[in-house]
């Protein structure tokens, strides 16, 4: 097991350090969060589980923490109004929500962080999730974001969360 740390561009742990990118407004401190804004929070997160697309993957990836194949009906909540903001839906869904099956690779494999999920906050923000960076590592939605070899690397290195310190 290992805690992985995000600072200025870099994610180390495990014996790793790797590039990688986060939220488009940068880092912001925790208390400041809010749906949509873009931003990191600055928090230490814990790695709950990884979704991964297995028709993009040979055998099931290696983690410490639960590997869940993830199904073309799979969606993330991003509705502070809904009662399932911040949590796994299925598709078709009715309100704001974003889509895990997608075709650009970014989330063949979605790790997902405990950003408030306990107890849910409506609007204070949701999906911060480890997952394949943007192309030229662009920002995220406020999600931390490496390549898809180094994300497999973290994982098989034992990544059981991220701790953010800084842009």
């Amino acid at each position: 097991m290992a805690d992985f740390m995000y600072n200025r561009g870099m994610l180390a742990g495990g014996g790793l350090v790797l590039r990688a990118c986060c939220g488009r407004s940068g880092v912001v401190a925790g208390d400041l969060k809010r749906e949509g804004d873009g931003a990191t929070p600055k928090a230490r997160m814990r790695l709950v589980r990884v979704f991964y697309r297995p028709d993009r993957f040979a055998a099931r990836p290696k983690a410490s923490v639960p590997m869940v194949p993830l199904s073309s009906q799979d969606g993330w909540c991003d509705d502070p109004a809904h009662p399932d903001y911040n949590r796994l839906v299925r598709l078709p869904f009715e309100a704001g929500h974003e889509v895990l099956w997608r075709e650009d690779g970014r989330y063949d494999l979605i790790g997902v962080l405990d950003w408030n999920l306990g107890p849910i906050t409506p609007g204070r923000g949701s999906a911060i999730f480890f997952h394949i960076a943007p192309p030229g590592y662009a920002p995220t939605e406020g999600c931390i974001g490496v390549s898809r070899e180094d994300a497999l690397a973290a994982l098989a290195a034992g990544m059981d969360g991220i701790n953010v310190v800084g842009e």
